[in-house]
């Protein structure tokens, strides 16, 4: 019984050390495929529209009526400057206009039975023509008394107070009105860099988004991500002979004004797409200390080895792979410091299941 007892009690081969099973390590199946390629492009967010309200009449600042830093619709009086001058010079040549065309009338008839000369008629008609255009002109100085907005948009704080002397002739700036929505993002990029992209793409290594417009998102101040996306309106024709770059400007989207004229930002513009692309994670790959990259594969046999492999850009948690590895190949992602060349193992794959990770 002691003898059977021994015997039962022994995993491994003629009574050996038990054996290990083989350590199991999670491994992701590369697949190639599409990889937008995006760059990132710094720029300043600009206002679509920008408005100077000038006085275009002298006088003194009776009343303000807007409210600094709110949003104006176009036509919204500004500011009232006073009319009384501008008042009494539209009261006279209203009644000029009309003591010259009472005359012009009284010579119509006149001229028929030759009473008055043609000549005489023609002066009063012209007079009275004369008149029309000095009230119609006082007409308009008067209007300008009453300063509107331009335009529709965000103002900013009031240049003149009440009880100040505006000029026409100096064109008094009162206030200035922006259009925060839509709002431009301008923003440069390399001529070089152009070129050699136009270049992949018609040797076919890239492929043009499936849209046929590069898409154009934006990183703000803070690194996160501007919710809209933009529009690329246009590309400048030609390169700043001092830095070789090309301007561009796309148009965003702003309702709650979170871009604000004079904003830092990174635009993203995506403009091609890579069709086969390798990817791996950053934590599968072993860099050594001249640099050479690697990752370990797990074969059809289970068994572990090395493979020696060229990396291109990073993206998000991601390596892009250039040369090294082919689709099929099963690449350890965790579990590594238990995977030795050689070794036999139990790989369990891994995908955007997000399946839990082998302890290192």
């Amino acid at each position: 019984m002691a003898a059977l007892f021994v015997a039962g009690c022994g995993h491994g081969p003629a009574g050996g050390p038990p054996q290990m099973p083989p350590p199991m390590v999670n491994v992701i199946t590369v697949q190639p495929r599409p990889l937008p390629i995006t760059t990132d492009l710094p720029g300043r967010i600009d206002p679509e529209r920008i408005a100077q309200v000038n006085a275009r009449v002298d006088g003194i600042v009776l009343h303000r009526y807007f409210e600094q830093g709110s949003s104006v619709t176009n036509g919204q009086v500004l500011y009232e400057i006073d009319p009384a001058p501008y008042q009494a010079s539209y009261n006279s040549a209203k009644a000029n206009l009309r003591q010259a065309q009472s005359l012009a009338e009284r010579y119509k008839p006149l001229v028929g039975i030759n009473a008055v000369s043609k000549q005489n008629y023609d002066n009063a008609v012209a007079a009275a023509q004369q008149a029309k255009a000095a009230l119609d002109i006082a007409a308009i100085n008067l209007g300008y008394c009453t300063v509107t907005a331009p335009i529709s948009g965000r103002i900013g704080p009031a240049l003149v107070t009440e009880g100040a002397l505006v000029s026409q002739s100096a064109a008094t700036p009162m206030a200035l009105i922006q259009q925060m929505d839509p709002i431009y993002f301008d923003f440069t990029e390399s001529s070089v860099d152009e070129l050699k992209l136009r270049k992949q793409l018609e040797s076919g290594q890239f492929k043009s988004v499936s849209s046929g417009e590069p898409r154009v998102t934006l990183q703000l101040p803070d690194e996160s991500a501007y919710p809209q996306e933009g529009k690329l309106l246009f590309q400048d024709i030609s390169v700043d002979p001092s830095s070789g770059m090309v301007t561009l400007r796309a148009e965003f989207p702003n309702p709650d004004d979170w871009l604000l004229p004079g904003m830092f930002a990174v635009g993203k513009l995506e403009q091609a797409v890579a069709p086969e692309t390798i990817l791996v994670p950053q934590r599968a790959v072993v860099i050594d200390p001249t640099g050479a990259a690697s990752v370990m594969l797990v074969t059809s046999a289970n068994s572990v080895v090395p493979q020696p492999i060229q990396l291109g850009a990073a993206v998000g948690p991601d390596w892009v792979v250039q040369s090294g590895l082919k689709s099929g190949d099963r690449v350890i992602v965790d579990g590594l410091l238990k995977a030795h060349p050689g070794m036999t193992v139990n790989p369990v794959g891994i995908g955007p299941s997000n399946a839990p990770a082998a302890n290192q």
